[in-house]
């Protein structure tokens, strides 16, 4: 049997939310509200090679918003203003491992879109802006409906993270 390729394409949804806080008072609610990964944590339990149930249960105590933070680039501010432009603007790649494990059992190539990627920067009207390109579209790419289930119940977490944080909650994203 020859080897081949596959070809699947999505339509990304960037979702654009201007927030009527500043920079660094939105940055510190995020990232309360979507603690950093706790690797010693979670690697102990791979060391003990703990049941799925107690990892489920360490991810239900440390995301208290279905999400954790996994990577955050810092502000990029610095160097860009070595180019003239000083806004601020902060990268993350935030998700949740129990919630990604349900679709890698379908097709580990889903870890191209998870953890998802987010950004916050300086808006164009003084405030901040988030960013996030809606979950169920990069999912749904993968043409297996469990995969697209769970995509859509991130947009339905996405949501609920933004009404937490009181920014608007676009349509379509927790329909």
């Amino acid at each position: 049997m020859g080897r081949g390729w596959v070809e699947r394409r999505h339509r990304a949804r960037c979702l654009d939310i201007s927030i009527d806080r500043s920079f660094e008072e939105f940055r510190q609610q995020y990232e309360a509200a979507v603690p950093a990964y706790d690797a010693t944590a979670f690697n102990a339990l791979v060391a003990r090679n703990a049941p799925w149930d107690d990892v489920l249960a360490l991810m239900r105590d440390r995301a208290p918003h279905a999400f954790l933070i996994y990577w955050s680039s810092g502000d990029l501010r610095p160097m860009m203003n070595l180019a003239g432009d000083p806004r601020h603007c902060v990268e993350y790649l935030m998700g949740n491992h129990t919630t990604a494990e349900r679709m890698f059992r379908h097709d580990p190539a889903v870890m191209l879109y998870a953890p998802l990627r987010t950004l916050i920067s300086d808006g164009p009207d003084g405030g901040a802006r988030f960013v996030i390109e809606q979950p169920s579209h990069a999912f749904g790419s993968f043409g297996v409906d469990a995969i697209h289930e769970v995509g859509l119940e991130l947009d339905s977490e996405v949501a609920a993270l933004l009404a937490y944080l009181e920014v608007p909650v676009p349509a379509g994203l927790s329909d």
